[in-house]
């Protein structure tokens, strides 16, 4: 899905996402990840380091080039240095020297010959923040969005959401019907990020809960019923106005929460 905050004005007249925000803890130098461990960092994404330029490698600026704004590609810099410098904390490897292959659909994962400890990634960013979540030999998906009041409307529900999670959503009350748009958009989100198959599976054949105090759960796939027995479904909350979810597969499901230092 495209992410909401991209080269559009924001509007937030009020914090739209009154749930408290996870603790996250100064992050590790030497990171150690055990198996059934999730580690989510969350990265400041204006936050500007003289480390970044040694760790982008020619690619990642090539990439950027493509975005019309400057905020927009100095965010995504940002961003792809703090995945290279966190995954090179992880393997002892120059940030600048990961290579990544992609999936049939265009999912990144380290090159086989540099990953010895098969560590599975994703990474999201919207507005001012990105996150990075980090498995041992497990998929996993997540997504971060900025909750715009002025997106969260009929017309992109009817166009993402399956039948059943418009019920759902008809049925929330008007002051939590935005929060409740974004639980839905990020619990998909990360679930298809994590199956690796992006837009081409079909958004209206898996439905995810939503509404208030809704726990996050992959609440049916009409196309593969098993999948509701793979895959574990988190809320996330990094910061006030903004939602984020994790899809992992199950068995891994022990979370730490880090923020990323990119002096360090």
């Amino acid at each position: 899905m495209p992410e909401a905050s991209q080269t559009i004005s924001l509007v937030a007249a009020h914090v739209i996402n009154q749930r408290p925000s996870d603790q996250w803890f100064a992050g590790p130098t030497s990171p150690i990840l055990t198996y059934g461990e999730v580690h989510v960092w969350r990265v400041t994404l204006d936050e500007r380091s003289a480390n970044f330029d040694k760790a982008l490698a020619e690619n990642d600026r090539t990439q950027a080039a493509r975005f019309r704004f400057n905020v927009d590609r100095e965010r995504f810099l940002n961003a792809r240095a703090s995945l290279r410098m966190t995954l090179g904390r992880y393997l002892e490897t120059a940030p600048h020297a990961l290579q990544f292959g992609f999936g049939a659909h265009g999912k990144p994962a380290l090159g086989a010959a540099q990953n010895n400890l098969d560590l599975r990634f994703n990474l999201s960013h919207s507005h001012e923040f990105a996150l990075i979540a980090i498995t041992l030999g497990r998929e996993i998906g997540v997504d971060i969005e900025y909750m715009r009041a002025d997106f969260a409307g009929d017309e992109i529900a009817a166009r993402f959401f399956s039948q059943n999670e418009i019920a759902q959503l008809d049925s929330v009350a008007p002051e939590s019907r935005v929060t409740a748009f974004f639980d839905c958009w990020t619990r998909k989100e990360a679930y298809i990020k994590a199956r690796g198959e992006g837009l081409s599976f079909p958004l209206n054949q898996f439905d995810v809960s939503l509404g208030p105090h809704s726990r996050a759960v992959l609440l049916g796939n009409r196309l593969d019923p098993t999948e509701t027995s793979r895959w574990v479904l988190r809320e996330l909350s990094p910061a006030p106005n903004y939602a984020a979810a994790i899809a992992v597969e199950k068995g891994c499901e022990d979370v730490r929460f880090w923020s990323f230092d990119p002096g360090s």
